[in-house]
């Protein structure tokens, strides 16, 4: 049901959702571009409407309140975005102990433009051997889902490449937040 009424929403609005064929259990969604707060709203929709049973990374600042438990009941994790602790092997090691395990990922980490993308989402999927699926909230066509399933060789230059030829004229709310697609770190 919930999956129809997400549809419903997002097509009542004048969004298509969209994703290739054979979905595999187990990814890392790399979410671009992130550029409104808009793009995380249109984004659990499409989740919702997808069906997809994913988790989503969010700044645990966003966790407070009541919202801590809507957040956490619709998937989020609250992360500490400026400090190391490990959260790559913590989610490496979900991965190995989940048969059935998607994580969504901004790789810009931010709203705010930033020089490139953050390696967190590439490292998790490489250690846990998992394809990266590429997600998107593209304005320009109103549409949100996934592009494609990508599987990572372990050549970051090659890898970087490859993304930025799926997300190729997709379009943020707000264009010039859009971080341009190279490593960061």
């Amino acid at each position: 049901m919930l999956k129809t009424l997400s549809r419903s929403l997002l097509k009542l609005f004048g969004w298509t959702v969209i994703e290739p064929p054979a979905r595999p259990a187990r990814a890392v969604l790399a979410g671009y571009p992130h550029t409104s707060n808009w793009d995380g709203v249109i984004a659990l929709f499409a989740k919702l409407a997808l069906g997809l049973d994913a988790r989503w990374v969010a700044k645990d600042s966003l966790f407070c309140g009541p919202l801590d438990w809507i957040f956490r009941r619709l998937g989020g994790i609250p992360i500490k975005r400026n400090v190391r602790n490990g959260f790559v092997a913590e989610m490496v090691a979900q991965f190995a102990s989940s048969p059935d395990f998607l994580l969504v990922i901004a790789p810009e980490g931010t709203r705010s433009l930033t020089q490139g993308w953050k390696s967190g989402f590439y490292r998790i999927a490489l250690q846990a051997k998992v394809p990266v699926a590429l997600a998107f909230v593209d304005y320009s066509r109103r549409q949100a889902g996934i592009l494609a399933y990508l599987t990572m060789t372990g050549d970051p230059a090659t890898d970087i490449a490859a993304i930025a030829a799926h997300y190729e004229g997709r379009v943020g709310k707000h264009p010039e937040l859009a971080a341009p697609i190279r490593w960061l770190d």
